[in-house]
């Protein structure tokens, strides 16, 4: 076995929103250098399955499935005790589920404000604190996954833009307040996929125009950088990490 994938031997982590998209090439990130894999999904059952069932036939036993939606009350407490009922042990928790919609300032609803701050910022929180107990007995980590539009905020997304920055801020506190025991740190993505909803094309030139690298990112680009920060980065915390083709520097 190579000292790449001793790393993650042994290891278990749980990554949220894996059924598709970034989360799964996290997933199979993990899964590739030597960790068992919990796959959250909410609604995705079946790409969650198929991700297990492809990790499973790789290397058995290796990864499994737990559903809950961590917007709802319960939901965090549901999916901790999935977790729990499959591995006694967590070393990484990847909080990478979240929900992405535009909201109008003038005619925003409250739910829409609760259901952007549920899923984005107060489901990864306690999904931490419920979790707490395994991962400052593996020595772990938390990685969370953030945004480039955290800092620099997007037109008719106030409120996806306000989690997300919130989410920024946890990453660092709970840096601080879970150290030395627990690492904690964030991957902000710039233009790696883009959403369902996708943008006219004008405004897919205008992103990467402003892109220092002039395309679009890959989930495996993401995906690495969260392998490096769980299980190559011992002495980093609090830090968040951009890969987004140089959009940060906003140019």
């Amino acid at each position: 076995m190579s000292s790449d994938k001793i790393a993650g031997q042994g290891k278990v982590a749980l990554v949220t929103g894996a059924g598709a998209r970034i989360g799964a090439a996290i997933a199979e990130a993990l899964h590739q250098r030597g960790c068992q894999v919990a796959v959250h999904c909410n609604s995705n059952r079946d790409g969650a399955n198929a991700l297990a069932d492809r990790l499973n036939m790789e290397r058995g036993g290796s990864a499994f499935v737990v559903q809950a939606d961590l917007s709802q009350p319960g939901g965090v407490e549901d999916l901790a005790a999935q977790v729990g009922a499959r591995s006694e042990r967590l070393d990484v928790l990847v909080n990478n589920a979240s929900r992405f919609y535009p909201n109008t300032v003038g005619d925003t609803h409250a739910w829409q404000w609760e259901d952007l701050m549920n899923s984005n910022l107060r489901g990864p929180w306690f999904l931490v604190q419920a979790l707490l107990g395994r991962l400052r007995a593996a020595g772990g980590c938390v990685v969370n996954i953030i945004d480039v539009y955290a800092e620099r905020p997007l037109r008719g997304h106030s409120l996806y833009c306000i989690s997300k920055a919130g989410l920024a801020m946890m990453t660092r506190a709970l840096a601080r307040e879970l150290g030395p025991e627990v690492r904690v740190n964030g991957v902000s993505p710039g233009a790696i996929l883009w959403p369902e909803s996708t943008p006219a094309e004008l405004e897919k030139n205008d992103i990467l125009g402003r892109t220092a690298l002039g395309r679009l990112g890959e989930p495996a680009d993401i995906a690495s950088a969260v392998a490096y920060l769980a299980l190559d980065a011992p002495y980093v915390t609090g830090q968040i990490l951009a890969v987004d083709g140089g959009r940060s520097l906003n140019i």
